[in-house]
């Protein structure tokens, strides 16, 4: 791996964070976040040494209690005398573009604890349910050596799926108010969900939304009507298999497969807390008796590899003199019907790959 040359003040904050400082910590954090000079730099001296933490990732619509059971969830892992870093993403305003940070807020009273960690990152306009810099922040408290690293969204509804390549475990919070299981369905979370909770389950209808979410995960993977003729020969078990995948894979063994649990939790007087702890415990070791851990960390390294390469594109096309000159004088010609955006982009491409070719 080549060595990079860092800024001297870079330097020293490096051999800050490595000692284990949390102020090295969460100014490392804001190094990344806004981007400043050398922070690439920072983050590759940062992660040459491999580390993984344990990562949970919790998303759900707005109002279902996430920070609460956030908060329940860290205090019993400090119980275990696991070191915990919290990153609480902020929805930011379109106005002022600052962030509430309400999810801080709500979890002040960990903040004493010395063996956590929180930091609020405001979303900056990005989509997904996490901010920008989320993935790079993660890394740095891989880096860093916390044992668990919880990763709570925004909570935006059906952009959320991000969370799925920044964590290793997902936890998908419903609150009976937030609707039936069609409706997560819409969402796309039934896809991206590990374990589920209904959250605040002292409530009416709790029952009824864990009944239907445990009916549409059975009716997902056809055991609900494995004993009734398919309808006009539709087989709900082979939905979403590729065809050409069907004679290869028969007589083959399927590896393990997850049962994802639905759990009730009531977040703010600990009930279910315990079940939750024990669900995350159980999918840990089956991701690591399958492989899919491994599976899901290459997966997440390619996304970060991706990730970093389309932000660079963007920095040296717009960054480009050749390219801003073709720009200018382009968008007049998109006005007078003598260009389209089209034919425009292709030339920007032409001119960054010609001058690549130099």
């Amino acid at each position: 791996m080549s060595t990079i040359e860092l800024k001297p003040e870079n330097q020293a904050l490096l051999e800050r964070f490595r000692a284990g400082k949390k102020v090295a910590l969460a100014r490392a954090i804001s190094l990344v976040e806004d981007e400043r000079p050398g922070f690439q730099d920072f983050l590759h001296a940062a992660l040459e040494t491999p580390r993984f933490s344990k990562r949970i990732g919790f998303t759900g619509p707005p109002g279902a209690g996430k920070s609460t059971l956030v908060s329940a969830l860290t205090r019993a892992f400090r119980d275990q005398d696991d070191e915990v870093a919290v990153v609480a993403v902020d929805p930011t305003s379109p106005y002022s573009g600052g962030a509430l940070l309400g999810d801080r807020i709500r979890m002040n009273d960990l903040a004493t604890d010395p063996g956590i960690f929180i930091r609020s990152m405001a979303t900056r306009g990005s989509l997904g349910g996490l901010a920008t810099t989320t993935k790079e922040v993660l890394d740095l408290m891989d880096a860093f050596g916390f044992q668990r690293v919880l990763v709570e969204t925004v909570g935006v509804g059906q952009t959320e799926l991000e969370i799925t390549g920044a964590a290793d475990t997902v936890v998908v919070i419903l609150v009976p108010e937030s609707g039936d299981a069609i409706q997560a369905m819409k969402a796309g979370l039934m896809e991206i969900a590990d374990i589920f909770v209904v959250n605040k389950s002292d409530r009416p209808g709790a029952d009824r939304l864990v009944k239907d979410l445990r009916l549409a995960l059975h009716l997902r993977e056809g055991e609900a009507l494995k004993d009734v003729p398919a309808h006009h020969g539709v087989d709900l078990k082979r939905m979403g298999v590729p065809e050409s995948g069907t004679s290869q894979d028969e007589g083959q063994s399927k590896g393990p497969e997850w049962e994802i649990p639905v759990l009730q939790t009531v977040a703010h007087s600990g009930e279910g807390v315990q079940e939750l702890l024990e669900a995350v415990s159980r999918h840990r070791a089956f991701l690591e008796e399958s492989g899919l851990l491994l599976e899901r960390r290459e997966a997440r390294a390619a996304g970060r590899v991706r990730d970093v390469v389309e932000r660079e594109l963007r920095r040296v096309a717009w960054d480009h003199a050749g390219v801003k000159g073709t720009l200018a004088e382009g968008v007049a010609g998109i006005v007078s019907g003598a260009e389209t955006p089209y034919s425009l982009a292709s030339s920007i491409l032409s001119e960054l790959l010609d001058s690549g070719t130099k």
